[in-house]
């Protein structure tokens, strides 16, 4: 008796490790990854993150996407200034925020075969960036390595509220597809209020 415990046991454990291991599995992909860096990621909001990663791409020769950057106009300036040409950047403002920068791009990003994206943002925005970008990227297998650009006497500190709720927005958006903010604002719009 003691022996069919044992088993059924181990065959519980088995059956329920592979059922999580199937969903974790892209993580881990990404977590191991030792790929070398193949693209680089700039999320907009400051001329000086454009400008860093634009030397970057130079310097590494990788491809860069501007998510949600400055003024297209300028933009272009800074790649002449840098010596990149339009082919070597790829500018796309669809994004609106933080989980958007990584939604809009993280299936072409699949899609081209990355699995390393350098993250190229300002200092006090890394720690949430990373948390929402390796939670959206991370289920597509792709690792980032955070890059982070100086901001000086502009920097604020973001609350762990603010990290910690856009990272339940990304594990919320792997689950669903969908960033489920919209929806939570109809519904519990007190909750959202600016005082």
């Amino acid at each position: 008796m003691g022996l069919g415990i044992r088993s059924l046991l181990l065959v519980s454990a088995l059956v329920g490790g592979a059922a999580l291991a199937t969903p974790l599995r892209p993580f881990t992909k990404a977590a191991l990854t030792r790929q070398n860096p193949q693209r680089i990621l700039v999320l907009g909001g400051d001329a000086d993150r454009e400008r860093i990663g634009l030397r970057l791409a130079r310097q590494l020769e990788l491809p860069l996407v501007v998510s949600g950057g400055t003024n297209p106009e300028y933009a272009q300036w800074l790649m002449e200034h840098e010596g990149l040409g339009k082919n070597e950047v790829r500018l796309d403002y669809r994004a609106q925020d933080t989980l958007g920068n990584f939604t809009s791009l993280v299936d072409e990003l699949e899609g081209e075969g990355v699995e390393h994206v350098l993250l190229v943002t300002s200092e006090d925005h890394l720690p949430r960036a990373m948390i929402v970008g390796g939670i959206v990227a991370g289920s597509r297998g792709i690792r980032l390595t955070g890059v982070p650009v100086s901001c000086a006497e502009r920097c604020r500190t973001e609350s762990m509220g603010k990290r910690w709720g856009d990272g339940l927005r990304a594990l919320a958006w792997v689950i669903s597809g969908r960033d489920l903010k919209p929806w939570a604002l109809r519904q519990w719009p007190e909750l959202f209020s600016q005082p």
